[in-house]
């Protein structure tokens, strides 16, 4: 009798492709997506009803998990080759192995991105529009932006945009412009710091990357840039949510003069991204409740 799941290896039974979909889904980023959402309807709302709308369950259950089989189905089925020589795929990822049901899978997480589309204004249709696009072609050719620098930074805004959507659909309105070109600055950092340890096998494999096109020390101060352009960005919202982002570029700094390896600080981000959410929802919580 077989004990062990082997996410190298999907199985044939229901078990085992429903762990595999877990691992491809990377639980651990899960918020990318769906945090933005919370933040957003937090912001949005003017009463406490409007927070728990029918629209805003399912705009964070189809963000939890369904968009990210979408998300990451894709960019695995068109980075095979690619992950073969990927370290990152050794242990907390796994690599695409081909399986048809699987496959199957990801076509109909991203069919139920319809849902979305019918539940949701049009005010936040071209948001949601954007995600898919960029969540597709940031993966898959002809435009496959994660092989040219900058446009795969630049490219990663997709991960607010579930965000603004939300926003759209609470409030009937656009968010503002400094919260999405703000959160637009945080991504493409958040981004391309991730990317640092992808450097090395992505030069074996003959891709061309931001992080690779800059190389490791010039990568600390592009994302150093990035977070800053995002604080400043939202500093003309509010200035304590610039003081809270102003976190981020401190840590660059902490991680680039000590000894910690950046391959293991990667792993920390998404700590550190849940606790800034965490309070940037706390915050918005507050003004609706107290005034």
């Amino acid at each position: 009798m077989q004990t062990d799941i082997d996410t190298d290896t999907p199985n044939r039974d229901v078990l085992g492709r429903v762990w595999y979909l877990l691992t491809l889904s990377r639980p651990r980023f899960w918020l990318y997506l769906a945090g933005p959402i919370v933040v957003a309807v937090a912001f949005g709302a003017t009463s406490v009803s409007e927070l728990f709308l029918p629209e805003n369950i399912v705009f964070f259950a189809y963000f939890l998990f369904p968009a990210n089989v979408f998300l990451y189905g894709v960019n695995d089925v068109f980075d095979a080759d690619v992950d073969v020589v990927n370290p990152k795929k050794e242990g907390r990822e796994t690599r695409w192995q081909g399986d048809p049901v699987v496959a199957a899978s990801v076509v109909i997480t991203t069919a139920l991105g319809i849902v979305i589309f019918a539940i949701s204004p049009q005010a936040a249709w071209p948001y949601l529009l954007g995600f898919f696009i960029l969540g597709f072609q940031y993966s898959a050719p002809p435009l496959r932006f994660k092989t040219t620098p900058i446009f795969d930074s630049l490219s990663n805004g997709l991960y607010i945009l579930p965000g603004a959507a939300a926003y759209a659909t609470v409030t009937g309105s656009q968010p503002p412009l400094a919260a999405v070109a703000g959160g637009w600055f945080w991504t493409m950092g958040m981004h391309t710091f991730s990317a640092i340890p992808d450097i090395e096998p992505d030069r074996a494999a003959g891709i061309q990357t931001t992080a690779t096109f800059l190389g490791e020390p010039r990568v600390y101060t592009y994302c150093l840039c990035c977070w800053l352009a995002a604080a400043v960005s939202f500093a003309f919202l509010d200035n304590r949510i610039a003081l809270l982002l102003l976190a981020y570029p401190v840590i660059v700094f902490a991680i680039y003069w000590s000894d910690i390896a950046v391959d293991r600080a990667y792993w920390w981000y998404p700590a550190v991204n849940t606790i800034v959410g965490m309070l940037l929802t706390m915050g918005a919580l507050w003004r609706l409740l107290y005034g």
